[in-house]
């Protein structure tokens, strides 16, 4: 979320030069930790808070969580432009990333060994891939880990034989496949509509988490970020605005 972020914050501090908003990457995990310490004002997760994080930030903080979502996204599978490999099961794509399957030829490709790039443990892509496409099976040992979507985009970009996986809008230089749910499902493509109409399967939410109590300068940037000004900035990004068809909407917070 780190792009989306720096750039709807860009734009905020155009509009509010008064206001001061500084964004730090370092994956899910990591923003939540600093939200629970009390180092941030606001954690930016490409996955929804545990409940264990949500109640030690609670207890911590004083306050309740509120979890907005900010942006649509679909977890978006890379292969190198020259990759005649064009579709894949999620069943087939759980057999790569848990070395299973080790041959481009064992799905359709050249005869060429699979060369796996994925997130660090932190990432909240890292634990969507895993929960929803391994069905929290282990990694194989072989998977290159790198810090971050863009990082794993460039390796795939260069290495013909490479596979990873990321947020679609960091999808310049590769390719992403269409995905199908099992082998009996037609495949489908990333896109606004098929994240919008829930038929992409990796299509999830991009949120926000602060408190009740957060200070007014923490709730106003929250707010304009769901106005259409800015989610006219996330379409630019590359991700997909909120919409009711997709259960969000400008109102899309969440106390619990």
């Amino acid at each position: 979320m780190v792009i989306l972020t720096q750039r709807l914050t860009e734009e905020y501090m155009k509009r509010n030069p008064a206001d001061r908003v500084q964004v730090n990457g370092g994956g899910s995990g990591t923003g939540i930790a600093a939200l629970i310490n009390g180092t941030v004002d606001l954690a930016q997760a490409s996955r929804p808070m545990k409940d264990e994080e949500r109640a030690a930030a609670e207890k911590a903080r004083g306050g309740k969580i509120v979890e907005t979502p900010v942006a649509l996204d679909s977890l978006a599978v890379f292969v190198n432009e020259g990759n005649p490999v064009k579709e894949l099961t999620i069943p087939q794509l759980a057999a790569i990333f848990t070395g299973k399957t080790r041959n481009w030829k064992d799905v359709g490709g050249k005869d060429a060994p699979i060369i796996l790039y994925g997130r660090e443990n932190s990432s909240g892509t890292y634990e969507y891939f895993r929960e929803h496409v391994l069905e929290k099976a282990d990694f194989a040992a072989t998977v290159q880990t790198l810090q971050g979507t863009a990082a794993i985009v460039n390796a795939v970009g260069r290495d013909a034989n490479g596979i990873g996986y990321g947020g679609i809008a960091y999808s310049k230089g590769v390719r992403a496949i269409a995905l199908r749910k099992d082998a009996a499902t037609p495949a489908v493509a990333p896109s606004e509509a098929t994240v919008a109409d829930g038929t992409y399967p990796l299509s999830r939410k991009l949120f926000y988490y602060a408190f009740d109590n957060s200070p007014e300068r923490v709730t106003k940037y929250v707010r304009w970020t769901l106005t259409p000004d800015a989610q006219a900035l996330v379409k630019q990004v590359g991700y997909f605005p909120l919409s009711d068809t997709a259960g969000g909407s400008t109102a899309g917070t969440t106390t619990k």
